[in-house]
């Protein structure tokens, strides 16, 4: 059930995800910095506020969070799990290595773990941020320099992918590979390559098993 209290502690949590504070998101989605101030969240009849579904539309495209991201906010509830970083829990998600990746029985038809043999890591997220996430850790160069050899990346086959995002994608021959989407049209893809000397590639969609969005770095 949607409440005054929990949009608004779902925006508080989406600034919190980027390291922010309300006044910073809202600076970021280019409104006024005082927007999300807990003065602007009840009128002056005592009753609370909705935030405008502009503000909402404007800090979703200013972060790249979707609307399902969003909603998984409001779905947490009222307070953040306590953690050892100050608010933020640490989950447990699934981790395999590139190479690893390309082989079969670890990933079901959408992209999501599945199977074993998976090691894990802590992934420090707030509520809904890990539901179906999982991470690969780079091996090798080819995806310097943006990332380098044991760097982990954060994947989450359920966010929406749109044009310039980075992303994991799968390809029905085992190859796995991490680029920068270009392009989508029904039939295709076509993706920039990460590192320079790596060749940009274009894909038929019926030759790609899954493509699903990197969120975090550890970088």
């Amino acid at each position: 059930m949607l409440s005054h209290d929990n949009i608004w502690k779902a925006i508080d949590r989406l600034a919190e995800s980027h390291d922010l504070s309300p006044s910073g998101l809202a600076r970021r989605a280019g409104l006024d910095p005082t927007s999300f101030n807990k003065s602007k969240r009840v009128g002056p009849d005592g009753r609370m506020r909705w935030p405008s579904t502009e503000s909402i539309a404007k800090v979703l495209e200013a972060t790249g969070a979707s609307l399902d991201q969003f909603m998984s906010f409001v779905r947490g509830g009222i307070s953040l799990s306590p953690g050892a970083d100050g608010g933020r829990r640490s989950d447990a998600i699934p981790l395999l290595g590139f190479a690893q990746a390309g082989a079969g029985g670890f990933f079901d038809d959408g992209g999501f773990p599945v199977g074993q043999g998976w090691d894990v890591v802590e992934f420090p997220a707030s509520p809904g941020e890990a539901a179906g996430a999982y991470a690969l850790e780079i091996q090798g160069d080819s995806m310097l320099p943006l990332y380098r050899d044991g760097d982990v990346l954060i994947v989450q086959p359920g966010a929406q992918v749109r044009r310039g995002d980075r992303v994991v994608v799968k390809t029905r021959d085992g190859e796995v590979m991490a680029k920068v989407l270009a392009r989508q049209t029904p039939r295709s893809i076509e993706l920039l390559s990460l590192n320079p000397e790596h060749p940009n590639r274009q894909f038929d969609l019926k030759d790609v098993e899954w493509m699903a969005r990197i969120v975090w770095a550890s970088q």
